[in-house]
């Protein structure tokens, strides 16, 4: 995919960061001496570890040069790295890893969480929170529209960008395995948006991206005007002429045992 905009994304920052914030409220450890942010984004989770725990050394890692350099400006005092998560391998082990809504986009999750789980401390905590909004309207209209578009062909894979999210006994086990506790949950979040366009605009920030990204401009325009006249059916608004966005999450904490 093409770089990630950060201006996009940060249109929602408050509703994108409400998730982090329920999630690092959820870490057990008082103090920690390391953290890491993977998929830090423009530094808004990694803001968050930093309040949270002021005397850390905190590293925050995206494989987004636009994503990192709003990142740099919003906490300079963290170290930041450019690298593909995908393969990304530290150099030391931490306290705590946070993975705030980025899992969702690597494969093979029973592998991934065992690697995370390695990069811990004793002790150590991983923090992980993933949508699982694949079968919410947002998600299925985009491939509806791309299955029935002129750009199938363009688009036939962009569906399988995302990982199918496993179910709370798939993650318990493999946290087990990696040799963890786990504490697991799920929070649907419901978003009061203004209409159909702002749950559009919201989307092509995330979700949108691997369906957009191989079009052309043209072929953008038409996808969206389609997708946000099926958005707008299947969000009605209501009395106040407001739309509401459900948005399920996937939360877990894994502690190193």
């Amino acid at each position: 995919m093409a770089d990630w905009n950060a201006g996009q994304y940060l249109k929602f920052e408050d509703e994108r960061t409400r998730p982090a914030i329920d999630l690092i409220g959820r870490v057990p450890l008082r103090e920690i001496r390391s953290a890491v942010d993977i998929g830090c984004g423009p530094g808004n989770s990694t803001e968050l570890i930093v309040r949270r725990y002021p005397d850390a050394r905190v590293l925050g890692v995206d494989n987004s040069p636009d994503m990192l350099a709003k990142a740099r400006l919003r906490v300079p005092e963290v170290s930041f790295q450019e690298a593909d998560i995908a393969t990304w391998s530290p150099d030391e082990r931490y306290d705590l890893v946070f993975a705030n809504a980025v899992l969702q986009w690597l494969p093979d999750h029973r592998r991934l969480l065992a690697r995370l789980a390695s990069s811990l401390e004793a002790g150590g905590c991983l923090a992980v929170q993933m949508p699982n909004n694949l079968h919410e309207p947002s998600h299925r209209l985009m491939r509806k529209v791309a299955q029935e578009g002129p750009w199938a062909g363009k688009l036939k894979d962009a569906s399988v960008s995302r990982e199918e999210i496993g179910s709370f006994e798939d993650y318990y086990s493999w946290l087990l395995e990696a040799g963890c506790s786990a504490d697991l949950w799920q929070t649907t979040y419901v978003h009061p948006l203004a209409d159909a366009a702002a749950i559009v605009e919201w989307l092509k920030g995330t979700g949108l991206r691997p369906y957009l990204d191989p079009l052309s401009p043209e072929e953008q325009s038409g996808f969206l005007d389609q997708y946000h006249a099926e958005i707008e059916k299947a969000y009605p608004a209501q009395r106040d002429g407001r739309v509401l966005l459900r948005f399920p999450r996937l939360f877990m904490v894994a502690q190193k045992q």
